[in-house]
């Protein structure tokens, strides 16, 4: 009986051996990452913020994320006057950066192509378009204050830099051509603005155009709070981009991006001002954090002319960007 008895226990002890082993173990499949294009097609514009740079063919705006990120005066501009690059390691061996600032942007940047689809094509289509009245809206202010040189590049973003990467998805919507319309309001500020007449008609058309390109999503997108969010995160995401490029030792040293920002927020605030009894009654707690954040992200822009010091450093901007962006996915989820 006592061997019967050892050899019980002997096996008891085994198997419960076995069970903790089994438990402890991973398992056994496991889930691929996503490719940055499956991630920015699954998570539609909510993913806009992680979606990679490519650096042949990013927008000015999307390249001043580099510029932020690295606290490098000029980078954009630089990345754009290098192009193309075969590899994305041709950013150090172009001398565009160095090895140690390459290693901090390196996951960002890519020199391929990424195909949206579905709801992310649409968020990334109004969030360009929502990029030009930005421009433009803060160029308006600025012909108000009888400052058309201070205006122009604001006119002159959308035609230089967002149409041509927008042009497709135009074209795809069956859109009527308006580069020329932009290009005409620019002309008019170069010149001057002298004919104020002319300005304000050749704005107004242009802002109409831009407008009518936005109308042609679904109103059941433009309308939906939980799209609306998503283009108003991703206006943020390059409005703290820009707001960060435009501060240098506590100073705002670059007057086009402070003022890019404030239009880019401007809209953002526009927007959110649609939405906002519907987001109200779906998620009153994530509504209320939102409007909250956003009326104190707008005070960072006084005026369109930048104060004698920031209102709020870049970090602080970026904290209250990610508030908003936190309580977006809170009211998506919802």
């Amino acid at each position: 009986m006592s061997v019967l008895r050892f050899l019980s226990l002997f096996f008891s002890a085994t198997f419960l051996s076995v069970l903790i082993s089994c438990s402890n173990q991973a398992p056994p499949t496991a889930v691929a990452p996503s490719s940055p294009a499956q991630t920015s097609s699954s998570m539609g514009g909510m993913s806009h913020s992680n979606k990679q740079i490519n650096i042949n063919s990013a927008i000015l705006s999307e390249l001043d994320k580099l510029e932020a990120k690295l606290a490098v005066p000029g980078l954009s501009n630089k990345i754009q006057a290098s192009r193309p690059y075969g590899k994305v390691e041709e950013l150090v061996s172009k001398n565009v950066i160095n090895q140690a600032q390459f290693d901090q942007v390196k996951d960002m940047v890519t020199i391929e192509d990424i195909q949206l689809t579905g709801e992310a094509k649409d968020v990334d289509y109004m969030t360009k378009l929502g990029l030009m009245k930005g421009h433009l809206m803060v160029a308006k202010e600025l012909l108000d204050l009888q400052k058309p040189d201070k205006a122009e590049p604001h006119i002159g973003h959308p035609v230089e830099e967002i149409y041509a990467d927008v042009e497709d998805q135009l074209n795809e919507r069956n859109i009527k051509e308006f580069k020329t319309t932009l290009i005409a309001l620019q002309d008019q500020v170069k010149a001057g603005a002298k004919d104020a007449n002319k300005v304000s008609s050749e704005f107004k058309t242009s802002m109409q155009s831009v407008e009518g390109a936005i109308a042609a999503l679904p109103d059941t997108q433009r309308n939906s709070p939980n799209f609306v969010l998503q283009v108003i995160n991703g206006l943020l995401d390059t409005a703290n981009s820009e707001y960060g490029a435009a501060i240098a030792d506590n100073k705002i040293t670059q007057e086009i991006e402070y003022q890019d920002s404030r239009g880019f927020v401007a809209y953002a605030n526009q927007l959110h001002q649609g939405i906002a009894p519907q987001l109200a009654k779906d998620n009153p707690e994530a509504a209320k954090a939102i409007a909250t954040t956003l009326t104190e992200l707008s005070q960072v822009w006084p005026s369109p002319l930048p104060p004698a010091a920031p209102v709020k450093s870049p970090d602080e901007v970026t904290k209250l960007i990610k508030t908003i962006e936190m309580n977006t996915q809170k009211s998506i989820k919802s």
